[in-house]
């Protein structure tokens, strides 16, 4: 008798885990979904395990109000157009325009996706600049040996800073067997994201010849960054960039089942914190009263570095420069139309979050860049 109830509560325990494990496979087959992503964006630890990123007991950073902006040519075209949730526009530091759409408010801690890459730049420029890695240029390797034998035995920090590791990875969001959908299935089912990166084998090109947007090299950052501190993520970015900041909530990660922070895009807060962050790196990792992310790292972050071809939008130390525009100019980018976009001679930062299906078709970027350019334009008259 005792041994059937053993067995019952077992059968019990692994129903209820795979009922847990299902729910969350469901959740990435419907997580773009036209009607639940942009629930799904402002929600995203109703799907996904996630840890806390603390911030802190400081008090808010200011984040004043300046005239309000006049909305400039096409403006409510394009919030349309590109499915927009919320938008927030500094000039000089002060917000001009702040808007929530589409049912959603200002509080809504949003999902950054690759945005989040540009914050682990800053993370990873702080732990440079303490001497946590002795140079760009050592083997990833050196710091995560889980690596040895994999695709990226023999690409350099910087290679993948650069997203130049010349490994293969499909990032193709329309593909359901392409890498990046499968590492998406880890993360919701219950694998590990450090086994996946060890398991890429292939290579396209030997590391810093060839440029090509790798999701993964952002998380083998993220297990150089954790062998070369003996800390988890959350912990490193809340101590050095998000307390300094700030912010006015506590950001939250995606993680994988073994707590391990989703770096690569699973960043979530507010849009006015987005906001911060980019008035910081025009600011030269300057903000709140303290230089919270050196000036040489988000200068040189922020800089065209990688081995991208000619006519291709242009790479730094995961951040993104247009080819043409002034010295100064760049931002953070995520898939579904997330971005923050600097420009440092304008005195101009926009945040903007969205649910945009088509954020693949052929124009969509550049649309959205231009009208960016047209707020730092429009705000500079």
């Amino acid at each position: 008798m005792t041994g059937l109830l053993i067995l019952t509560v077992a059968l019990g325990v692994l129903a209820y885990w795979k009922r847990a494990e299902l729910v969350r496979l469901r959740a990435v087959m419907t997580l773009f979904a036209p009607d639940r992503i942009v629930h799904n964006f402002s929600n995203m630890n109703e799907l996904f395990h996630t840890t806390p990123v603390p911030r802190g007991a400081g008090p808010v950073s200011e984040l004043p109000r300046g005239a309000p902006m006049s909305a400039p040519e096409g403006w409510e075209d394009w919030l349309a157009r590109h499915a927009v949730t919320s938008i927030v526009v500094l000039e000089n530091g002060a917000i001009v325009h702040e808007s929530y759409l589409q049912g959603t408010g200002q509080d809504d801690l949003r999902v950054t996706w690759s945005v989040a890459k540009s914050w682990f730049s800053a993370l990873f420029g702080v732990l440079v600049a303490e001497g946590h890695l002795e140079s760009l240029d050592d083997g990833v390797v050196k710091y995560a040996p889980q690596l040895r034998g994999s695709a990226y035995d023999g690409a350099s920090i910087r290679n993948v800073l650069n997203m130049a590791s010349g490994v293969e990875f499909n990032e193709d969001y329309l593909d359901f067997w392409s890498d990046i959908n499968r590492m998406g299935r880890v993360l919701a089912i219950g694998g590990s994201m450090d086994k996946f990166a060890m398991r890429l084998g292939g290579r396209i090109a030997p590391p810093g010849e060839k440029w090509q947007y790798v999701s993964i090299d952002t998380h083998v950052l993220g297990m150089v960054a954790r062998g070369a501190t003996g800390r988890a993520i959350p912990d490193l970015i809340s101590e050095r960039i998000v307390a300094p900041m700030g912010l006015e909530s506590e950001p939250y990660y995606l993680t994988d089942i073994y707590g391990t922070a989703f770096v690569t895009g699973g960043l979530n807060m507010r849009t006015r914190d987005f906001a911060r962050f980019g008035q910081m790196f025009l600011q030269e990792g300057f903000w709140n009263g303290r230089q919270i992310v050196p000036r040489d790292w988000a200068l040189e972050s922020t800089r065209p570095s990688a081995p991208t071809a000619p006519g291709e939008l242009r790479y730094g130390y995961q951040w993104w420069i247009p080819e043409t525009g002034p010295e100064g100019e760049f931002l953070a980018r995520g898939v579904y139309g997330q971005y923050v976009y600097v420009n440092r001679p304008a005195g101009v930062v926009v945040a903007v979050t969205s649910a945009d299906r088509q954020f693949r078709e052929a124009g969509v970027f550049e649309d959205s860049l231009a009208m960016f350019r047209s707020l730092a334009a429009h705000l500079s008259e």
